[in-house]
C-alpha cells in the first residue's frame, strides 16, 4: 500500500470569485463584475482530463468545491464539472461532494440546483449570529438570512456543516457562549469554529498595524473562548476531531481529513493547491492565484498555470505531523519513521510528554487540551533535529 492510500484520494476545485472581499479573509478571492462561466467550466474540465490521466485507475473519495464564494456558480458549471469528473474517475460508494456557501438569498436559491447535481453536503459561511459583527466582519448577508438559508440547506442536502468566527472585536465569553448555543440549536452535524486570526495583506491586517482595530480580545480571553467551545461541543456531542472542527461522530469532514491524513488530492482552479503520489515522487503543486492568469494559460496549454515541486522525506514527514496532531485520533510514530526514514528523537517526545503537552499510547502521540493550544512550540521541539518547524 502506497502511503496516501492511509488517507484516501480527493478534488479540490476553486472558485475565485465573490461579491465583495472580507476584511478578514487572506484567501486566493477576487471581485469580479463579469464571469463567462462556461469558458471557467471548459478549463476545469481541461485540468480533470489532465489530472485523470495522471492518476488512473484511482477511486475518487470526495469532492471540494471551495472559494471565494462556490455557491455564486450556477447550477450548470456545477453539473458540467460533476459529470466530467464522473467521467474520468470511479466514485466511492460513499463520495462526500460538499460545496462551500454564503447564506445569502441569491446563493441560497441555487442549492436545489446543486443538489440535483450531486452536491451532497454544503458548508455554510454564517460567520457571526450578531448583526453588528456580521457588519464588521464585511458579511453581505443578515441574521435572519443565515437562519432562512440554515433551514433550506437542512431541507436540501444530507449534511450541513456551519462557519463560525469567535474573538471578534468587543466579544464577551457570555456572548460567545450565548451565540454558540444558538448555533447548536441548529441541529447541524458539523461546526467549524474559528478564532478571528489577524492576516497580512488583508484590510484587518492593515487596521491592526496603525492601531485601528479596537476591541481584540486578549490573549487569556481568546484561551478561554477555546476552552468554552471544547466544553460547549462536547457536551452537545459535537467533540472535536481537529482544531476547530466539531461534529457528531461518523459526520466529519472526509475531504478535510484526506488532508489532514495526508492522503492526495488534486488542486484545480486559481491557487489551488495539492498533493500527489506518483510513480516519480509524491509531489506539492500550486496555482497560478491571478484568475484571468490561470483561465488563459489553462486554456492555452493544460497544466501550464501550474508550479510542481518534488517533496523531500523530511518534507513528507513534517508535513504529516503537523497535520496529524491537529487532529484528535493522532499521528502514527511507525508512520512517520518509514516517511522521514528515522524515529522521532525519543528525548524530545519525553520531554513534551513530561511538561504534558503530548500523550502517547502504544505507536499513536496525541496533543492534550494544553498541547492543542501550543501545537506550534510542540512541532518545534519535536522537529528541531530535523531543522523543521511550524
Amino acid at each position: 500500500m502506497e502511503d496516501w492510500q492511509h488517507a484516501g484520494f480527493g478534488l479540490y476545485l476553486h472558485w475565485p470569485f465573490c461579491q465583495s472581499k472580507c476584511p478578514y479573509c487572506d484567501f486566493n478571492s477576487h471581485v469580479a463584475g463579469r464571469i463567462d462561466q462556461s469558458r471557467w467550466l471548459r478549463a476545469f474540465e481541461a485540468e480533470i482530463d489532465r489530472i485523470g490521466a495522471l492518476t488512473e485507475g484511482r477511486v475518487l473519495n470526495t469532492i471540494f468545491f471551495g472559494g471565494g464564494t462556490p455557491s455564486l456558480m450556477e447550477a450548470a458549471t456545477v453539473q458540467g464539472i460533476l459529470d466530467r469528473v464522473r467521467a474520468t474517475w470511479t466514485l466511492a460508494n460513499d463520495v462526500e461532494i460538499t460545496l462551500e456557501a454564503n447564506p445569502g438569498s441569491v446563493e441560497a436559491a441555487r442549492f436545489e440546483g446543486y443538489a440535483k447535481a450531486g452536491v451532497n453536503r454544503v458548508s455554510l459561511g454564517i460567520q457571526s449570529l450578531d448583526p453588528d459583527d456580521l457588519r464588521r466582519l464585511g458579511r453581505m448577508h443578515s441574521v435572519d438570512e443565515a437562519r432562512a438559508a440554515i433551514g433550506i440547506a437542512q431541507a436540501t442536502f444530507d449534511r450541513v456543516s456551519i462557519d463560525l468566527i469567535y474573538a471578534r472585536q468587543n466579544q464577551t465569553l457570555s456572548a460567545w457562549r450565548e451565540e454558540l448555543s444558538q448555533a447548536l440549536e441548529f441541529g447541524t452535524s458539523h461546526l467549524s469554529l474559528y478564532q478571528l486570526t489577524i492576516e497580512d495583506g488583508t484590510v484587518f491586517g492593515q487596521m491592526h498595524a496603525k492601531n485601528l482595530l479596537r476591541g481584540l480580545p486578549e490573549e487569556d480571553l481568546a484561551a478561554d473562548m477555546f476552552e468554552l467551545t471544547q466544553e460547549v461541543t462536547s457536551a452537545a456531542g459535537l467533540p472535536a476531531y481537529e482544531v476547530s472542527n466539531h461534529a457528531r461522530p461518523g459526520d466529519e469532514s472526509r475531504h478535510n481529513l484526506i488532508y489532514w491524513r495526508m492522503g492526495d488530492y488534486a488542486g484545480i482552479g486559481p491557487g489551488a493547491h495539492g498533493r500527489l503520489t506518483l510513480p516519480e515522487g509524491r509531489f506539492a503543486t500550486e496555482a497560478e492565484r491571478m484568475p484571468g492568469a490561470w483561465l488563459e494559460r489553462t486554456a492555452a496549454t493544460p497544466g501550464s498555470a501550474e508550479t510542481v515541486d518534488r517533496l523531500s522525506p523530511d518534507g513528507r514527514a513534517s508535513e504529516y505531523l503537523m497535520f496529524a496532531l491537529r487532529l484528535r485520533e493522532g499521528a502514527s510514530l511507525s508512520r512517520y519513521a518509514a516517511l522521514a526514514g528515522a524515529a522521532l528523537p525519543e528525548a524530545a517526545l519525553k520531554e513534551v510528554i513530561d511538561l504534558g503537552l503530548l500523550a502517547r499510547d502504544g505507536d499513536l502521540i496525541r496533543t492534550t487540551d494544553a498541547g492543542v493550544m501550543m501545537l506550534n512550540g510542540v512541532l518545534r521541539a519535536l522537529l528541531a533535529d530535523r531543522g523543521s518547524a511550524a
